[in-house]
Protein backbone atom coordinates (compact mmCIF):
# COMPACT_ATOMS: atom_id res chain seq x y z
CA UNK A 1 0.00 0.00 0.00
CA UNK A 2 1.32 3.44 -0.93
CA UNK A 3 1.03 6.17 1.66
CA UNK A 4 1.89 8.85 -0.93
CA UNK A 5 -1.01 9.98 -3.11
CA UNK A 6 -0.06 12.19 -6.03
CA UNK A 7 -1.27 13.63 -9.29
CA UNK A 8 -0.44 16.37 -11.78
CA UNK A 9 -3.25 18.89 -12.23
CA UNK A 10 -2.75 21.29 -15.13
CA UNK A 11 0.93 21.83 -14.38
CA UNK A 12 0.94 21.52 -10.60
CA UNK A 13 2.16 18.39 -8.84
CA UNK A 14 -0.06 17.60 -5.87
CA UNK A 15 1.07 15.35 -3.01
CA UNK A 16 -1.00 14.05 -0.10
CA UNK A 17 0.64 12.12 2.73
CA UNK A 18 -1.88 9.40 3.48
CA UNK A 19 -0.87 7.52 6.61
CA UNK A 20 -3.32 9.16 9.02
CA UNK A 21 -3.29 6.50 11.73
CA UNK A 22 0.40 7.29 12.27
CA UNK A 23 -0.08 11.05 11.79
CA UNK A 24 1.72 10.59 8.47
CA UNK A 25 4.98 9.59 10.15
CA UNK A 26 7.51 8.85 7.43
CA UNK A 27 8.48 5.25 6.72
CA UNK A 28 11.45 4.30 4.57
CA UNK A 29 9.12 3.50 1.67
CA UNK A 30 7.46 6.91 1.99
CA UNK A 31 10.82 8.67 1.94
CA UNK A 32 11.95 6.68 -1.11
CA UNK A 33 8.67 7.36 -2.92
CA UNK A 34 8.78 11.10 -2.16
CA UNK A 35 12.40 11.36 -3.25
CA UNK A 36 11.72 9.55 -6.53
CA UNK A 37 8.57 11.55 -7.23
CA UNK A 38 10.10 14.96 -6.53
CA UNK A 39 13.22 14.08 -8.51
CA UNK A 40 11.07 13.12 -11.47
CA UNK A 41 8.95 16.25 -11.21
CA UNK A 42 12.01 18.48 -10.94
CA UNK A 43 12.97 17.39 -14.48
CA UNK A 44 9.42 17.15 -15.82
CA UNK A 45 8.60 20.17 -17.97
CA UNK A 46 4.89 19.50 -17.43
CA UNK A 47 5.24 20.24 -13.71
CA UNK A 48 5.64 23.94 -12.95
CA UNK A 49 5.05 23.86 -9.16
CA UNK A 50 4.45 21.38 -6.32
CA UNK A 51 2.11 21.45 -3.31
CA UNK A 52 2.13 19.02 -0.38
CA UNK A 53 -0.36 18.36 2.43
CA UNK A 54 -1.19 15.68 4.96
CA UNK A 55 -4.42 13.91 5.83
CA UNK A 56 -6.28 12.79 8.93
CA UNK A 57 -8.69 9.92 9.48
CA UNK A 58 -11.57 11.96 8.08
CA UNK A 59 -9.81 13.18 4.94
CA UNK A 60 -7.33 15.82 3.75
CA UNK A 61 -5.62 18.24 6.16
CA UNK A 62 -5.77 18.07 9.95
CA UNK A 63 -2.32 16.43 10.24
CA UNK A 64 0.75 17.18 8.15
CA UNK A 65 3.55 14.90 9.37
CA UNK A 66 4.56 13.89 12.89
CA UNK A 67 8.14 13.03 11.88
CA UNK A 68 9.97 9.80 11.20
CA UNK A 69 8.62 6.42 12.26
CA UNK A 70 10.31 6.14 15.66
CA UNK A 71 8.92 2.66 16.30
CA UNK A 72 10.82 1.55 13.21
CA UNK A 73 13.94 3.33 14.53
CA UNK A 74 13.61 1.42 17.80
CA UNK A 75 13.22 -2.01 16.21
CA UNK A 76 15.86 -1.43 13.54
CA UNK A 77 18.33 0.00 16.06
CA UNK A 78 18.02 -2.96 18.37
CA UNK A 79 18.30 -5.48 15.53
CA UNK A 80 21.14 -3.67 13.75
CA UNK A 81 18.96 -3.49 10.64
CA UNK A 82 20.79 -1.79 7.73
CA UNK A 83 17.46 -0.26 6.68
CA UNK A 84 17.98 2.25 9.50
CA UNK A 85 21.08 3.60 7.77
CA UNK A 86 19.20 3.68 4.46
CA UNK A 87 16.35 5.64 6.03
CA UNK A 88 18.49 8.56 7.16
CA UNK A 89 20.58 8.66 4.00
CA UNK A 90 17.49 8.82 1.81
CA UNK A 91 15.64 11.20 4.14
CA UNK A 92 18.50 13.71 4.17
CA UNK A 93 18.72 13.48 0.38
CA UNK A 94 15.02 14.30 0.28
CA UNK A 95 15.50 17.26 2.62
CA UNK A 96 18.32 18.62 0.44
CA UNK A 97 16.22 18.23 -2.68
CA UNK A 98 13.33 20.18 -1.17
CA UNK A 99 15.56 22.98 0.11
CA UNK A 100 17.12 23.32 -3.35
CA UNK A 101 14.01 22.57 -5.40
CA UNK A 102 14.05 24.38 -8.77
CA UNK A 103 10.28 25.01 -8.78
CA UNK A 104 7.81 26.58 -6.33
CA UNK A 105 7.12 24.11 -3.51
CA UNK A 106 4.20 24.92 -1.22
CA UNK A 107 3.72 23.23 2.16
CA UNK A 108 0.24 23.20 3.73
CA UNK A 109 1.38 22.72 7.34
CA UNK A 110 -1.97 22.09 8.99
CA UNK A 111 -1.95 20.05 12.22
CA UNK A 112 1.13 18.37 13.65
CA UNK A 113 4.42 19.32 11.96
CA UNK A 114 7.36 17.84 13.83
CA UNK A 115 10.76 16.36 13.11
CA UNK A 116 10.66 14.81 9.67
CA UNK A 117 7.57 16.89 8.92
CA UNK A 118 9.75 19.97 9.33
CA UNK A 119 12.31 18.40 7.01
CA UNK A 120 9.79 18.21 4.17
CA UNK A 121 8.32 21.67 4.80
CA UNK A 122 11.06 24.07 5.89
CA UNK A 123 12.63 24.15 2.43
CA UNK A 124 9.32 25.21 0.88
CA UNK A 125 9.01 28.52 -0.95
CA UNK A 126 5.68 29.04 0.85
CA UNK A 127 4.82 27.56 4.27
CA UNK A 128 1.20 27.89 5.40
CA UNK A 129 0.13 27.19 9.00
CA UNK A 130 -3.26 27.27 10.74
CA UNK A 131 -4.63 27.60 14.25
CA UNK A 132 -4.34 23.78 14.45
CA UNK A 133 -0.64 23.72 13.57
CA UNK A 134 1.70 22.27 16.18
CA UNK A 135 5.23 22.92 15.04
CA UNK A 136 8.32 21.64 16.85
CA UNK A 137 11.67 19.89 16.71
CA UNK A 138 11.29 17.75 19.87
CA UNK A 139 14.12 15.27 19.28
CA UNK A 140 15.91 15.87 22.58
CA UNK A 141 12.85 14.28 24.19
CA UNK A 142 13.98 10.92 22.76
CA UNK A 143 17.73 11.30 23.21
CA UNK A 144 18.25 12.50 19.66
CA UNK A 145 19.10 15.86 18.05
CA UNK A 146 17.07 18.06 15.64
CA UNK A 147 18.08 16.57 12.31
CA UNK A 148 16.50 16.66 8.79
CA UNK A 149 18.30 19.96 8.25
CA UNK A 150 17.30 21.20 11.70
CA UNK A 151 20.79 22.56 12.21
CA UNK A 152 20.39 24.68 9.09
CA UNK A 153 16.98 26.20 9.78
CA UNK A 154 17.13 26.46 13.58
CA UNK A 155 20.46 28.25 13.64
CA UNK A 156 18.91 30.89 11.36
CA UNK A 157 16.14 31.70 13.83
CA UNK A 158 16.50 35.12 15.48
CA UNK A 159 19.02 35.56 18.29
CA UNK A 160 19.52 32.49 20.43
CA UNK A 161 16.01 31.18 19.80
CA UNK A 162 17.49 28.39 17.67
CA UNK A 163 19.40 27.06 20.66
CA UNK A 164 16.28 27.35 22.80
CA UNK A 165 14.07 25.52 20.30
CA UNK A 166 16.65 22.80 19.69
CA UNK A 167 17.35 22.11 23.36
CA UNK A 168 13.81 22.32 24.74
CA UNK A 169 11.72 21.17 21.76
CA UNK A 170 9.36 24.10 22.46
CA UNK A 171 5.99 23.68 20.75
CA UNK A 172 4.91 26.49 18.42
CA UNK A 173 1.15 26.85 17.96
CA UNK A 174 -1.11 29.03 15.82
CA UNK A 175 1.19 31.49 14.02
CA UNK A 176 4.10 31.32 16.48
CA UNK A 177 6.32 29.64 13.91
CA UNK A 178 6.05 32.77 11.76
CA UNK A 179 7.68 34.84 14.50
CA UNK A 180 10.62 32.42 14.44
CA UNK A 181 10.96 32.45 10.64
CA UNK A 182 9.67 28.88 10.38
CA UNK A 183 6.41 29.63 8.55
CA UNK A 184 5.13 32.33 6.23
CA UNK A 185 1.35 32.64 6.42
CA UNK A 186 -1.37 31.93 8.98
CA UNK A 187 -4.88 31.01 7.79
CA UNK A 188 -7.98 29.42 9.28
CA UNK A 189 -7.95 25.65 8.92
CA UNK A 190 -11.45 25.87 7.42
CA UNK A 191 -9.93 27.79 4.49
CA UNK A 192 -7.29 25.19 3.62
CA UNK A 193 -9.49 23.18 1.20
CA UNK A 194 -10.35 26.32 -0.76
CA UNK A 195 -6.68 27.33 -0.97
CA UNK A 196 -5.76 23.85 -2.19
CA UNK A 197 -8.61 24.04 -4.67
CA UNK A 198 -7.07 27.14 -6.24
CA UNK A 199 -4.10 24.98 -7.21
CA UNK A 200 -5.86 21.74 -8.01
CA UNK A 201 -9.21 22.55 -9.60
CA UNK A 202 -8.84 25.63 -11.78
CA UNK A 203 -7.24 24.26 -14.98
CA UNK A 204 -8.52 27.18 -17.04
CA UNK A 205 -5.97 29.41 -15.28
CA UNK A 206 -2.25 29.21 -15.97
CA UNK A 207 0.01 27.94 -13.20
CA UNK A 208 1.35 31.45 -12.74
CA UNK A 209 -2.17 32.84 -12.39
CA UNK A 210 -3.10 30.16 -9.86
CA UNK A 211 0.00 30.88 -7.77
CA UNK A 212 -0.81 34.60 -7.90
CA UNK A 213 -4.39 33.85 -6.90
CA UNK A 214 -3.16 31.83 -3.93
CA UNK A 215 -0.91 34.71 -2.84
CA UNK A 216 -3.85 37.13 -3.14
CA UNK A 217 -6.04 34.93 -0.94
CA UNK A 218 -3.29 34.64 1.65
CA UNK A 219 -3.04 38.42 1.79
CA UNK A 220 -0.12 40.69 2.54
CA UNK A 221 1.87 41.06 5.72
CA UNK A 222 0.23 39.74 8.87
CA UNK A 223 0.48 41.12 12.40
CA UNK A 224 1.55 38.03 14.32
CA UNK A 225 2.24 38.67 18.01
CA UNK A 226 5.41 37.15 19.36
CA UNK A 227 4.93 34.08 21.56
CA UNK A 228 4.84 34.85 25.29
CA UNK A 229 7.78 32.48 25.79
CA UNK A 230 9.93 34.33 23.23
CA UNK A 231 11.46 36.87 25.57
CA UNK A 232 14.74 38.68 26.10
CA UNK A 233 15.85 36.08 28.61
CA UNK A 234 16.27 33.55 25.78
CA UNK A 235 18.93 35.60 24.03
CA UNK A 236 20.71 36.42 27.27
CA UNK A 237 20.72 32.88 28.62
CA UNK A 238 20.80 30.57 25.60
CA UNK A 239 23.71 32.44 24.04
CA UNK A 240 25.92 31.35 26.95
CA UNK A 241 28.78 29.07 26.04
CA UNK A 242 27.90 25.81 27.79
CA UNK A 243 24.89 23.86 28.99
CA UNK A 244 26.13 24.17 32.56
CA UNK A 245 26.20 27.96 32.24
CA UNK A 246 22.70 27.98 30.72
CA UNK A 247 21.32 25.86 33.55
CA UNK A 248 23.02 28.01 36.19
CA UNK A 249 21.64 31.19 34.62
CA UNK A 250 18.13 29.75 34.55
CA UNK A 251 18.44 28.73 38.18
CA UNK A 252 19.64 32.22 39.14
CA UNK A 253 16.85 33.86 37.13
CA UNK A 254 14.15 32.26 39.27
CA UNK A 255 11.19 33.38 37.14
CA UNK A 256 8.32 31.04 36.33
CA UNK A 257 9.57 30.83 32.75
CA UNK A 258 13.11 29.97 33.91
CA UNK A 259 11.88 27.32 36.33
CA UNK A 260 9.66 25.74 33.68
CA UNK A 261 12.55 25.75 31.20
CA UNK A 262 14.84 24.14 33.78
CA UNK A 263 12.27 21.42 34.39
CA UNK A 264 12.20 20.67 30.65
CA UNK A 265 16.00 20.54 30.34
CA UNK A 266 16.37 18.27 33.36
CA UNK A 267 14.08 15.74 31.67
CA UNK A 268 16.22 15.66 28.52
CA UNK A 269 19.29 13.53 27.89
CA UNK A 270 22.25 15.38 29.48
CA UNK A 271 24.57 13.94 26.85
CA UNK A 272 22.41 15.08 23.95
CA UNK A 273 21.92 18.55 25.42
CA UNK A 274 25.67 19.07 25.15
CA UNK A 275 25.71 17.59 21.64
CA UNK A 276 22.79 19.72 20.44
CA UNK A 277 24.21 22.99 21.73
CA UNK A 278 27.42 22.35 19.82
CA UNK A 279 25.43 21.27 16.76
CA UNK A 280 23.59 24.59 16.50
CA UNK A 281 26.75 26.63 17.08
CA UNK A 282 28.67 24.72 14.40
CA UNK A 283 25.71 24.94 12.01
CA UNK A 284 26.04 28.70 11.65
CA UNK A 285 29.26 28.12 9.74
CA UNK A 286 27.99 25.39 7.40
CA UNK A 287 26.32 25.19 4.03
CA UNK A 288 23.15 23.13 3.75
CA UNK A 289 25.02 20.20 2.17
CA UNK A 290 27.76 20.25 4.81
CA UNK A 291 25.13 20.49 7.54
CA UNK A 292 23.33 17.39 6.25
CA UNK A 293 26.63 15.53 6.00
CA UNK A 294 27.36 16.46 9.62
CA UNK A 295 23.89 15.33 10.70
CA UNK A 296 24.30 12.04 8.83
CA UNK A 297 27.45 11.33 10.83
CA UNK A 298 25.78 12.44 14.07
CA UNK A 299 22.76 10.20 13.55
CA UNK A 300 24.99 7.19 13.09
CA UNK A 301 26.77 7.96 16.35
CA UNK A 302 23.39 8.24 18.11
CA UNK A 303 22.47 4.65 17.33
CA UNK A 304 26.01 3.23 17.34
CA UNK A 305 27.82 5.19 20.04
CA UNK A 306 30.96 3.12 19.74
CA UNK A 307 33.20 5.64 21.50
CA UNK A 308 31.09 5.08 24.63
CA UNK A 309 30.81 1.34 24.08
CA UNK A 310 27.06 1.67 23.56
CA UNK A 311 24.69 0.60 20.83
CA UNK A 312 21.23 -0.88 20.46
CA UNK A 313 19.27 -0.88 23.71
CA UNK A 314 22.05 0.93 25.58
CA UNK A 315 22.09 3.97 23.28
CA UNK A 316 20.45 7.22 24.41
CA UNK A 317 18.17 7.29 21.39
CA UNK A 318 16.83 3.75 21.73
CA UNK A 319 16.28 4.32 25.45
CA UNK A 320 14.50 7.60 24.76
CA UNK A 321 12.18 6.03 22.21
CA UNK A 322 11.49 3.12 24.56
CA UNK A 323 10.41 5.45 27.34
CA UNK A 324 8.23 7.63 25.11
CA UNK A 325 6.67 5.29 22.56
CA UNK A 326 7.30 1.62 23.43
CA UNK A 327 6.87 1.14 27.19
CA UNK A 328 5.48 4.68 27.56
CA UNK A 329 6.75 4.99 31.13
CA UNK A 330 8.21 8.45 30.35
CA UNK A 331 11.15 7.60 32.58
CA UNK A 332 14.25 7.22 30.41
CA UNK A 333 17.43 6.00 32.07
CA UNK A 334 19.81 8.58 30.63
CA UNK A 335 23.54 7.91 30.80
CA UNK A 336 25.17 10.02 32.15
CA UNK A 337 22.41 11.04 34.53
CA UNK A 338 23.58 14.58 35.25
CA UNK A 339 24.61 17.47 33.00
CA UNK A 340 27.83 17.95 34.99
CA UNK A 341 28.91 14.37 34.26
CA UNK A 342 29.12 14.90 30.49
CA UNK A 343 32.70 15.35 29.32
CA UNK A 344 34.23 16.78 26.16
CA UNK A 345 35.44 13.28 25.29
CA UNK A 346 31.83 12.09 25.20
CA UNK A 347 30.65 14.91 22.95
CA UNK A 348 33.44 15.48 20.43
CA UNK A 349 33.19 12.10 18.60
CA UNK A 350 29.59 12.88 17.54
CA UNK A 351 31.09 15.41 15.15
CA UNK A 352 33.74 13.15 13.67
CA UNK A 353 32.58 11.41 10.51
CA UNK A 354 32.99 7.62 10.39
CA UNK A 355 33.59 8.00 6.64
CA UNK A 356 36.17 9.76 4.52
CA UNK A 357 34.90 12.68 2.46
CA UNK A 358 34.66 10.50 -0.65
CA UNK A 359 33.02 7.59 1.16
CA UNK A 360 30.35 9.68 2.88
CA UNK A 361 26.85 8.51 1.81
CA UNK A 362 25.95 12.14 1.03
CA UNK A 363 29.27 13.02 -0.61
CA UNK A 364 27.59 14.11 -3.83
CA UNK A 365 25.35 16.79 -2.31
CA UNK A 366 26.32 20.32 -3.28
Amino acid sequence: MSYIQHQISAGIGLITLDRPKALNALSLDMVIDLLALLTDWADNAEVKAVAIRGSNKEGPFGAFCAGGDIRFFHEAGINNDPALEDFFTEEYRLNHLIFTYPKPYIAFMDGVVMGGGMGISQGASLRIVTERSKVAMPETNIGLFPDVGGTYFLCRCPGASGEYLALTGQLMVHGEAIALGLADKLVNSADMPALWDVLSNQPSLSVSDRLDRLEDLLGGSQAIPEPAWLNGQIDAIFSLETISEIVTALDNDGSDWANQTLDVLYRRSPLMLHVVLRQIRIGRQLSLADDLRMERAMIRHCFYTEHLGRMGESSETIEGIRALAIDKDHNPAWNPVHIEEVSEEMVEPFFISPWTAKQHPLADLD
